[in-house]
């Protein structure tokens, strides 16, 4: 059983946040892969599925972020799960709006989630950071968290998303570099063709241009060698006076 999180805080008010986009994260993999229904336990909403042959159970904590820790500890003590079995989708300020870093271990940066996280089942799980941007200074930041994406911000957003649905399966393998490799190519698919380059080579004859002169059949065509000497007529003595009265 692999234990994947998602932090944000509940309610109505909270569900378009950017401090939710791990709610966010965890409900499409749900939806995307025909996961059981949402159910409440561990003091969270929990829902079970199968993941390229593994069992996951998704988990939102409803005690609020700077709770989030007490939840989780909870469901990791009642599966027997080590911290190295627990994934956790969060937003991260540090990195830019759609980017997306895997990453073992670590401080929590401030981030009150990851530090409740830290204090009931320690740092050595997995996280998934979710880039959101930087409002550019530290007093703004629980404003910009608590405040909904921008409309601006809804394209970059869903390609996220479902970059996210997509390398699911790999991350459950724990093939971080295909997950990472699906939300990339969501967020930045390749461009259509672009017709051959020229394979013609330099020193190839163009198709307009002039033929090679073909060399004449008449011995006397050559009257030079290649160094400018007269060449030596090949005739034989009767040819020659028979082509003088030609």
């Amino acid at each position: 059983m692999r234990l994947w999180v998602g932090l944000g805080n509940p309610g109505a008010k909270y569900a378009g946040n950017r401090h939710n986009i791990g709610f966010m994260a965890v409900d499409r993999i749900a939806e995307a892969h025909g996961f059981g229904p949402w159910r409440s336990r561990f003091q969270a909403l929990t829902a079970e599925g199968t993941l390229a042959g593994n069992k996951v159970m998704l988990l939102k904590p409803q005690t609020f972020m700077n709770l989030s820790g007490q939840s989780v500890g909870e469901a990791m003590r009642f599966l027997k799960l080590a911290p190295l079995e627990v994934t956790v989708f969060h937003d991260e300020i540090d990195l830019a709006p759609a980017k997306l870093k895997v990453k073992t271990g670590g401080g929590h940066a401030g981030h009150n989630g990851l530090r409740s996280l830290h204090q009931h089942i320690g740092d050595a799980y997995h996280r998934v950071r979710l880039g959101v941007g930087h409002p550019g200074h530290k007093d703004a930041v629980p404003g910009y968290v608590l405040h909904d994406f921008a409309n601006v911000d809804q394209p970059w957003l869903d390609d996220l998303l479902r970059g996210i649905e997509d390398g699911a399966p790999a991350l459950a393998q724990g093939d971080w570099a295909a997950f990472q490799n699906k939300v990339a190519l969501r967020l930045n698919p390749p461009r259509p063709g672009k017709p051959a380059p020229d394979t013609q080579k330099a020193d190839a004859p163009k198709a307009d241009a002039e033929p090679p002169r073909q060399p004449s059949a008449d011995p006397r065509a050559s009257a030079t060698a290649p160094n400018g000497a007269p060449a030596e007529d090949a005739r034989s003595p009767l040819q020659r006076l028979a082509d003088r009265f030609r």
